[in-house]
């Protein structure tokens, strides 16, 4: 046994922050890395020491094993905790870490390849008695003969999914229905998953329509145990990526957890694994589960194991790193009550989930008990788009799952994410969903409920006139509080009420206009052209207001960032861009522009002046956050002129091709 006095943690964001924290627990020094863009970011503020990876993308910086293992041996390191993602599951790295004298805090390089490929797993779990659905691998060009289609429908079978042989977070995934669709398929997830883990092989395998996604958490140590913490539910998905986890899963019963565990660990025995690591499968709706893959590394949804569990995974790693037994209570674990995370993400839901880069402003969770937040991010944290957009995970466990599931679904409503677009408020609508409520999910839970659907139905439609008007005030305060005369006049007031005061705001699109007048009698004020009945201001300060309308009193608060404005209330929250009252003359993008719904890179170009498209024909892809983004002509019509080229980095709004309506 060695114990590890300094550990460096080859990752970034949360993950690096949770680890540094049990580390700093258990008496560990701890060094972080960076790249150029996380200079500034928390896991750098926190750690004892860090070092710079010079360089913005993940394959200049944190993919590159030698900067980290140089950076481990600068910085005198026992170990490397590589967290999830990047080098997490890389053999090649774990070897040369043992080859350096460094601990690498993960299973054997043995046991990663022997799982690191998918087609390798599958093969290993056949012959240990683990089911598994049948597929077929594609490892390069060569592979994507005529007959591919052909071969896929006999072997594998329509309907498959194409997905990265290494890696997974959803990268490199595809569903294909047909053999129509499967070259452009295969070719996607190829680049997609040479981008994200350097290696685009894939595998076609058989895709079960609207399974049931468990898992099961598997620990070994150096002494022969191998043990199961329980399964975890990680049915709710988007994209591929898990967005809702939960422990214990809802539909497993007693009879079945045995059943699952039982396969878990005849699955990590027969890799002889080491550490921390997942098994997991897909369950049909008879109750049949399949061998889908082993993440031979800690999971982004291990705290809900955590929770109902009462153990740090972390420092169980670091203590079987370090060639120690699993302590007794692992090999007695028992479940105790129901734990649900819901991961925050960077991103815009009504526009397909497609990744938003930004400034975080404000990042405030309520203290609620039974909750736990685990984040990368505060207040001024910057968000790349070289990176997954994950942002936080907030976690609540309670004594049964309705508790747990009540309690994470208010702590996310009054969450305060200020800066960039997020899924909260899905979150916040699944959470309240009755299907949700009831257990009875699965991976086909967003193809039933339409996101933009869930959200709108949770909205109040007769919130938004009230935080628009306690804006329009807000504002008026902020104006007052730093006017250079006449600064103690109450806001708004004046002493000859011939017209009321107008404010403009943006927001979704259209505009609407607040018109309001402090007068003997009180407020008057009229909110796009109707009247707001009853309305009593108790107080207004630029950051918040408290004011009655038709009977209801409330505290709305307000945070402003330039000319944006963030509204939270308890009847929800907007926000709203102020529109100047004498706006400078903007430029116009010529007609049939089609513009780059993201910042990211440009990966591939379909299209070339003079072409004829379709509607719906991919025109330009680009890559941004680890995932590639596909633009579609909107229209039939003709390509007038291709605005970039492969390689060229593109910001939000830029034009990328002008189309000509016609064929």
């Amino acid at each position: 046994m060695k114990d590890i006095r300094k550990l460096l943690i080859a990752n970034r964001g949360e993950i690096a922050v949770r680890i540094m924290n049990t580390a700093r627990a258990m008496d560990i020094t701890t060094v972080a890395v960076f790249s150029d863009p996380d200079a500034n970011s928390l896991h750098v503020r926190i750690a004892d020491e860090s070092v710079a990876l010079s360089g913005n993308s993940a394959s200049d910086t944190y993919l590159r094993a030698e900067l980290i293992i140089a950076a481990a041996l600068r910085s005198g390191c026992d170990a490397i905790h590589p967290g999830y993602g990047f080098l997490a599951e890389n053999a090649q790295f774990a070897r040369a870490c043992a080859e350096a004298g460094l601990i690498f805090v993960g299973p054997s390089p043995e046991t990663i390849d022997a799982m690191g490929s998918k087609i390798a797993a599958r093969e290993v779990m056949a012959s240990a008695g683990v089911p598994v659905l049948p597929g077929i691998s594609v490892d390069d060009l060569g592979d994507l003969r005529a007959d591919l289609a052909a071969r896929a429908a006999g072997e594998v079978g329509f309907p498959l999914l194409v997905k990265a042989t290494y890696g997974g977070g959803g990268r490199g995934m595809r569903i294909v229905r047909d053999g129509t669709e499967l070259y452009d398929a295969v070719m996607g997830a190829r680049r997609e998953a040479a981008s994200a883990f350097g290696n685009g092989s894939v595998l076609l395998e058989h895709y079960l329509d609207s399974p049931r996604h468990i898992e099961v958490q598997v620990f070994g140590d150096s002494h022969g145990n191998v043990v199961h913490l329980f399964e975890r539910e990680c049915s709710i998905q988007r994209r591929y990526q898990k967005i809702i986890e939960e422990a214990p899963s809802p539909v497993v019963t007693e009879s079945m957890r045995a059943e699952l565990g039982e396969a878990a660990v005849t699955a990590a025995k027969a890799i002889g694994y080491l550490g921390a690591g997942t098994v997991e499968f897909v369950m049909d709706a008879d109750g049949r589960f399949f061998f889908l893959e082993v993440n031979t590394r800690l999971q982004v949804e291990h705290p809900v194991t955590e929770l109902v569990t009462g153990l740090d995974l972390v420092k169980l790693q670091l203590l079987v790193a370090e060639g120690r037994e699993l302590p007794e209570e692992v090999l007695k674990a028992s479940i105790n009550g129901h734990a649900i995370e819901a991961r925050l993400y960077a991103e815009d839901v009504t526009s397909g989930f497609v990744p938003v880069a930004g400034t975080v402003h404000r990042f405030r969770v309520p203290k609620i008990p039974g909750i736990r937040v685990d984040t990368g991010i505060a207040d001024g944290s910057e968000v790349a788009i070289y990176y997954d957009p994950m942002l936080a995970k907030v976690i609540a466990h309670g004594a049964t799952r309705d508790e747990a599931r009540r309690t994470l679904a208010r702590a996310l409503y009054e969450t305060r994410l200020h800066g960039v677009t997020s899924n909260r408020e899905l979150l916040v609508a699944i959470l309240r969903e009755a299907e949700f409520s009831s257990g009875e999910i699965d991976t086909g839970y967003l193809g039933r409920h339409h996101p933009a659907h869930l959200i709108d139905s949770a909205h109040n439609p007769e919130a938004s006139g009230v935080l628009t008007l306690a804006a329009a005030l807000a504002a008026q305060a902020e104006r007052r509080r730093d006017a250079l005369v006449l600064g103690t006049l109450p806001s708004g007031w004046r002493n000859v009420f011939n017209a009321p005061q107008r404010v403009t705001f943006s927001s979704g699109g259209r505009q609407v206009e607040v018109a309001y007048q402090l007068c003997k009698t009180g407020l008057e004020a009229e909110v796009d052209g109707l009247a707001a009945v009853g309305v009593r201001l108790y107080s207004v300060q630029p950051a918040q207001v408290d004011i009655e309308v038709a009977g209801v009193r409330q505290q709305i608060d307000v945070h402003r960032v330039g000319d944006v404005l963030y509204v939270d209330g308890a009847v929800g929250s907007t926000v709203l861009a102020e529109v100047p009252r004498f706006p400078a003359l903007r430029s116009i993008e010529a007609p049939g522009s089609l513009l780059a719904p993201l910042p990211g890179t440009v990966v591939r170009v379909a299209v070339e002046a003079g072409q004829s498209v379709l509607t719906g024909a991919t025109v330009v892809v680009i890559e941004a956050m680890k995932m590639e983004h596909t633009v579609k002509a909107p229209r039939d019509g003709i390509v007038q002129d291709v605005c970039v080229v492969v390689g060229q980095a593109v910001d939000a709004g830029l034009a990328l091709v002008r189309l000509e309506e016609g064929i």
